[in-house]
C-alpha cells in the first residue's frame, strides 16, 4: 500500500527505536563484538532448536520473532521451524551483520518490552538467552500482545563452552581467565524452566529439557569465541587492550587444544511457553 509504513510482518518503522536491554546492551554496541558474534559464535542454537522440535508439537509455524537476536545467530536456527522470521535487537551494530547470518529473516532494532509489531501478528516468540536482562514484568504483557491464540514463547540460554569431555583442564583454564577478566556486574535475572513456570499467569510451559551439548571445535575457533564472552568486552572498556588479553588467552590455551580439534561442552536448558490467558489483558 502506498504510504505504508509496516512491511510484511506489520513492523512500524516509525515506532522502531535503539531501546537498550539493561546494562548489558551498550557492551555489544561496538563493531568489533558485532563481527565476532556474527563470525565466532559457536553453533549452539540450531542443535537446541533440533530438540525443540522433535518435542514440541505445532512445528513449525507460519511466522516467528526472535527477541534479542543478535548477530542473527539464534535467528537463523529459528528458520528451521519458522516459515517467516523477523530478528528484534536492541544494539544498532548487530543489525547488519545478522542480514548477513540469517539471510531472507527480516531484523529491526527495537525492545522487548516494547515491540514495534500489531497485536497478534507472530504464532511463536523465539528469546535466546533475552530475557535475563529484561523488564519481565512488562515482556510477558507484550509478548501476549503480538503473539496470536495459542501462539508459543521458546526461552533458551546456556553457559559458555568451558569443558572438555575427558578431563578439567578446560574448566581450570576458564577459571583463570575469569578472575583476570572479570565479568561486567548485572541485574540479570536468573531463569530455569522451574522460575519460567511461575514467572507470569498468561503463558504456561507445555514442554522444557535441561541438556549437555558437546561440539567439536578448532583451537583457533575457541580462541576468538573467547574473545565475544562479556567480560572480554567489560576489559576492553577499561582500556585492557583486546590484543592483549587475546595473546595471553592464546598462550594458555595453547598447550590444552595442541593444535588439535576438541569437543567441547555447552550446558543449558529450553523451555516451550503457551500463550493460555491473553483475555486478562483486556481485562
Amino acid at each position: 500500500m502506498p504510504g505504508t509504513r509496516r512491511d510484511i510482518l506489520g513492523v512500524d518503522r516509525a515506532q522502531t527505536s535503539v531501546l537498550r536491554i539493561r546494562s548489558m546492551a551498550n557492551l555489544f554496541d561496538v563493531d568489533e563484538m558485532a563481527s565476532g558474534y556474527a563470525q565466532s559464535r559457536p553453533p549452539i542454537h540450531v542443535h537446541i532448536i533440533d530438540r525443540v522440535r522433535s518435542a514440541v508439537e505445532g512445528l513449525p509455524v507460519a511466522r516467528a520473532l526472535d527477541v534479542g537476536c543478535g548477530a542473527g545467530i539464534s535467528t537463523k536456527a529459528l528458520q528451521k521451524i519458522a516459515n517467516v522470521c523477523l530478528g528484534l535487537e536492541p544494539s544498532q551494530p548487530m543489525l547488519p551483520f545478522a542480514g548477513r547470518v540469517a539471510p531472507g529473516a527480516l531484523f529491526v532494532a527495537g525492545s522487548a518490552e516494547y515491540m514495534p509489531l500489531p497485536a497478534k501478528s507472530v504464532d511463536l516468540i523465539g528469546a535466546a538467552g533475552s530475557l535475563n536482562y529484561v523488564d519481565l514484568d512488562r515482556f510477558f504483557p507484550e509478548a501476549a500482545r503480538v503473539l496470536r491464540p495459542k501462539g508459543l514463547l521458546l526461552v533458551y540460554d546456556f553457559s559458555p563452552g568451558r569443558s572438555f569431555r575427558d578431563n578439567d583442564s578446560l574448566d581450570q583454564w576458564f577459571r583463570q581467565f575469569v578472575e583476570r577478566y572479570p565479568f561486567p556486574a548485572n541485574d540479570a535475572h536468573e531463569l530455569s524452566p522451574p522460575i519460567l513456570a511461575r514467572a507470569s499467569s498468561l503463558f504456561r510451559v507445555v514442554s522444557s529439557d535441561v541438556f549437555e551439548i558437546g561440539v567439536v571445535l578448532q583451537p583457533e575457533f575457541y580462541l576468538n569465541y573467547m574473545m565475544t564472552e562479556t567480560n572480554v568486552a567489560a576489559a576492553v572498556r577499561r582500556g585492557i587492550r583486546v590484543q592483549e588479553i587475546k595473546q595471553w588467552s592464546a598462550e594458555t590455551l595453547g598447550p590444552l587444544w595442541n593444535n588439535q580439534a576438541r569437543e567441547v561442552l555447552f550446558q543449558g536448558y529450553w523451555a516451550c511457553m503457551s500463550l493460555e490467558r491473553a483475555e486478562e489483558l483486556n481485562r
